[in-house]
């Protein structure tokens, strides 16, 4: 992902970095922390990223929480991919559902078919996301120290829940 980034973006600076623990010793007037959030299964790591990107927003900036979904707007949901590059194709079965609706996570398969001229291949993934409340977020936002706003949005024709999140 890296070298796909620095090859389309060749004029931004590229850090690897754990979200939860970087350090860049430098503030900046708006930090993204977009849906690779959801790779966060606990409260104390969401919390260390709450606390990692006010460490980086600068007094008066900005950070961006966009999570997939919160906990109430979590939807069990099935999507079929398919593409195509010649003599190569794939066909995804993308399955999200909750095993457990008591816990904060909830889990997305991927079961894939990989053609590659005559020769099919088969492949399953499993991904564990984290799942919290609306409530749970603005506590953790607020407890890292910034002020939160909940504007709602509209992808594809639903709400959802992202976090604006002032640091005075």
């Amino acid at each position: 992902m890296q070298a796909l980034s620095r090859e389309l973006n060749p004029e931004c600076e590229h850090v690897a970095g754990d979200m939860r623990t970087l350090r860049l010793g430098r503030a900046f007037d708006a930090v993204l922390v977009h849906d690779a959030v959801m790779h966060m299964t606990t409260k104390e790591d969401l919390d260390a990223v709450a606390r990692t990107a006010f460490a980086h927003t600068r007094p008066g900036g900005v950070a961006i929480f966009a999570p997939d979904c919160v906990r109430e707007t979590f939807q069990e949901h099935a999507m079929l991919h398919a593409r195509e590059d010649g003599a190569r194709a794939l066909r995804c079965l993308e399955w999200a559902w909750d095993p457990d609706p008591w816990d904060d996570t909830f889990v997305t398969e991927f079961a894939f078919l990989l053609r590659r001229g005559s020769e099919m291949k088969a492949v399953h993934d499993r991904q564990v996301f984290g799942l919290f409340s609306r409530k749970t977020w603005l506590r953790i936002l607020g407890e890292a120290g910034f002020l939160v706003e909940t504007p709602a949005r509209h992808p594809d024709g639903r709400v959802d829940t992202f976090f604006v999140c002032r640091r005075a």
